[in-house]
């Protein structure tokens, strides 16, 4: 269901307003939906339980980001080929995510400020 004070930007992606009638603007999830399109939520300051799951998906993310960089420096002293594509492939990933948190980081701070 859409809010009738949603407004297309023009990118398909939905702006609301706020009680004070004030923009809010989307936040990029750390997640894709159908398709691997992105997924984004229309929340107050306070936030809620998917801003929370958001957070928490996020700090996995950069957890697992950081994880997965400190085994390449292992790995990749004298990995076999076999190895090091795995390696790529989950770095890739990883390097996605952190991505895709940043812009939406990004996208918050700037309406800080």
């Amino acid at each position: 269901m859409t809010d009738p004070t949603d407004t297309d930007d023009g990118a398909g992606q939905k702006h609301g307003h706020g009680s004070d009638g004030s923009a809010q603007s989307p936040r990029l999830l750390p997640w894709s939906g159908a398709e691997g399109k992105p997924c984004y939520l229309i929340t107050d300051e306070n936030g809620g339980p998917v801003s929370r799951l958001a957070d928490a998906t996020e700090s996995i993310q950069l957890g697992m980001g950081d994880a997965l960089l400190t085994h390449a420096g292992d790995l990749l002293q004298d990995a076999p080929p076999g190895e090091l594509r795995y390696l790529a492939e989950r770095l890739t990933e990883a390097l996605r995510d952190a991505l895709r948190i940043a812009e939406s980081r990004g996208r918050r701070l700037s309406r800080l400020n």
